[in-house]
């Protein structure tokens, strides 16, 4: 399910079929059209790149089969100019819509659970709460975009995955793992995670009704009116459940309700395209023992707003794509649900405004990538930042500060070798950072048609969150004078693909500095969580996954098989006897597997196996401390596929393991859902 993409097959090729004045048939001044070419039908990877269709490619016969498209000519985002994948230096993993919609799960969240080289960490079900880390990192320090524009939360990445759209509405996941600073600038420390929605052009609508156990039902619907040459999607839905459990007073402590309202739409002609999108995203959670485990009636409520344009030139000798985005959230916390008289509620309003401009050209030595980015992040609340000058509503304090950041990369384009060597200049106005560059440099070579080795070195940073900076209530204590984190990483691999096997091995080596994490001392006389600078810690892992097509080994149609595996080990220096809330606790061992078999007629089954051993422990309510236990996962999904409809059933932990992602949080046991689909043609 979770497979890097690279040059899949050598394939014949008339090297002019381009855009540039002297393609070979750019002269006739003509369209012309040849009909046994075989055209990559895959998208782009990179979320502002779409037009692959001006690539035509003939396949060789010795590989053909009517199932591949030869992906030599997509474009993936490893960079910060566009390059062909037979061309990328770094690999980029994609999750493809029908991985997506083949998986048994209601949520983004859930779905990443099967990459092996990421970290999810649920809190509650449904997507209700997750942090997501990758190769051994936390969630606050990995970028989360949508469409390429970052919605990432300056006040805290709980709620990173809070998004307005919908599983049907995703065509893709791309996942850019390793310092990725270079290409998507402050945040992505460890890697980025990059949501792209759906682009139909074709009218039709589509609605989707599923339940369950606990009391879930969750209903979705989209359409797609496309009108000339503008294309418009608006999809909606709700979900809800009654949770898993209940406090100890008997109240819902676990139940979840959340609606989202997701449009966007494009703009395509010859010399231009624009693309834009907003969404909005509510939801309410009982967060139990979230945060707190002497407290099991906490709530939690939150609302998010994206807006965002952005734009791209064509057919000049300068490619230009100027972006423009603004998100609002607001987050209200009840330690005890709806009794504000015993604590008072905590809020937090966040406006995230970004403008951007990337441009890149083609020239003799290669392609250059040139451009700048401007964002500025402003909280109002009721305990984090400074005093305001003057306070409304339930906000009493405030904090605002500025990112600015330049980049500059260069790619030499051979015919086996790529190398692709830049660097991002930051300055933030918080703490008056100064300006600090992080550079990076990616090569690959292609040997042969089945091989590719890689290598790379890359850096990046994350200024701390306004939670980390400034909460300082019930037994927290936050260092205002924090500083960024910083990781310098060396990653190497080889790529294997053969007409029925898919294999990537990979190991990699973080160095981060100014690691923040919030530790107490257990031997303090009166010990507190306090946010720190934890200082240093290295990273070594190890990644290998394998892909195999059943129906080349053993003629069994629509049929798959994918093992992966992930280790990590961290040396921390100058390491005391502290307890931490995240960063001593990383999956060691990682295991996922995937059967997708196809039954009969329209009848599929899709198994998913993982198994994971946390490394640290955790203090129970009793007071006794406990480690994370191994443990391990089985979901299934049979579906039954027709032209215009599906109707499927899920089980999600079919074995009811019980099991603790964070410390006092149990995850529920079996979870059935049954639903249907139904496409609509206008």
């Amino acid at each position: 399910m979770y497979k890097p993409l690279y040059n899949q097959r050598k394939a014949l090729r008339f090297r002019q079929f381009t855009r540039k004045g002297y393609a070979l048939f750019a002269c006739l001044g003509r369209v012309v059209t040849i009909g046994v070419l075989s055209v990559a039908t895959l998208q782009s990877a990179s979320a502002a790149t779409d037009d692959i269709s001006t690539k035509p490619e003939i396949a060789d016969d010795s590989h053909a089969t009517d199932k591949e498209a030869t992906l030599d000519d997509v474009e993936v985002t490893g960079s910060r100019a566009p390059l062909a994948l037979r061309q990328a230096a770094r690999m980029v993993t994609v999750l493809s819509r029908d991985e997506i919609q083949a998986a048994p799960v209601q949520s983004i969240n859930d779905l990443l659970k099967y990459a092996v080289g990421i970290d999810v960490r649920q809190r509650g079900p449904i997507g209700a709460q997750t942090d997501v880390g990758i190769r051994g990192g936390t969630s606050e320090q990995v970028a989360i975009l949508l469409n390429g524009i970052n919605i990432c939360d300056p006040q805290t990445a709980h709620n990173a995955f809070d998004l307005p759209c919908d599983l049907s509405d995703i065509e893709r996941i791309e996942v850019l793992e390793g310092p990725a600073g270079r290409v998507y600038g402050t945040s992505s420390l460890v890697g980025a995670i990059n949501i792209v929605t759906r682009r139909d052009g074709a009218k039709g609508a589509e609605v989707r009704m599923e339940g369950g156990s606990f009391g879930y039902l969750s209903a979705a619907g989209r359409v797609s009116l496309p009108l000339s040459a503008v294309r418009s999607q608006l999809s909606a839905g709700y979900t809800r459940s009654d949770g898993y459990q209940r406090s100890e007073n008997g109240q819902l402590n676990s139940d979840y309700a959340g609606g989202k309202v997701f449009y966007q739409g494009a703009y395509d002609n010859t010399a231009y395209r624009i693309d834009w999108h907003a969404g909005l995203s509510v939801r309410g959670f009982g967060s139990n023992t979230f945060y707190s485990a002497k407290f099991d009636e906490q709530y939690e409520h939150t609302t998010k707003l994206y807006t965002a344009i952005k734009g791209e030139t064509r057919g000049h000798l300068i490619h230009f794509s100027p972006t423009v985005y603004w998100n609002r959230s607001y987050d209200r916390f009840e330690l005890f649900r709806g009794r504000e008289d015993n604590v008072p509620f905590n809020h937090h309003r966040t406006d995230v405004f970004g403008i951007s401009l990337n441009s890149y050209f083609d020239w003799l030595l290669g392609r250059t990538a040139v451009g700048a980015e401007f964002r500025n992040e402003d909280i109002k609340s009721g305990n984090l930042g400074e005093p305001l000058n003057k306070p409304f509503g339930p906000y009493k304090y405030g904090l605002n500060r500025s990112n600015i950041s330049l980049h500059l990369e260069h790619n030499v384009l051979l015919r086996r070798f790529t190398l692709s060597a830049g660097f991002i200049a930051i300055k933030n106005t918080w703490n008056e950072m100064p300006l600090t560059v992080y550079p990076g440099i990616d090569a690959s070579l292609r040997i042969g048609t089945d091989w590719k080795v890689y290598a790379s070195y890359n850096s990046s940073l994350r200024m701390p969150s306004f939670t980390e900076l400034y909460y300082s209530v019930g037994g927290h204590k936050a260092d205002k004078y924090l500083k960024p984190e910083e990781l310098h990483a060396v990653e190497g691999g080889v790529k294997y693909l053969s007409t029925a096997m898919t294999a990537t091995v990979a190991v990699y080596h973080h160095h981060c500095r100014n690691m923040i994490d919030w530790v107490m001392d257990p031997t303090a006389a009166d010990p507190v969580w306090e946010s720190v600078n934890y200082t240093k810690v290295n990273t070594l892992g190890f990644e290998a996954s394998a892909h195999f097509d059943l129906d080349r080994i053993c003629h069994l149609r629509r049929s798959s098989l994918d093992v992966a595996y992930n280790y990590i080990d961290e040396d921390k220096q100058d390491t005391q006897q502290l307890l931490t809330q995240s960063t001593l606790e990383y999956l060691r061992h990682k295991l996922t597997a995937s059967l997708q078999l196809h039954l009969v007629s329209c009848l599929d089954l899709g198994v998913k196996y993982r198994l994971q051993k946390r490394t640290g422990s955790y203090t129970t309510q009793s007071g006794d401390v406990a480690p994370y236990r191994t443990y391990d996962v089985v979901d299934g999904r049979l579906s039954w596929t027709a032209p215009s409809y599906t109707l499927y059933v899920e089980a999600n932990n079919l074995f009811g393991r019980r099991y603790v992602d964070y410390g006092n949080v149990p995850q529920p046991g079996t979870w059935l859902m049954v639903g249907a689909k139904y496409q609509i043609n206008l």
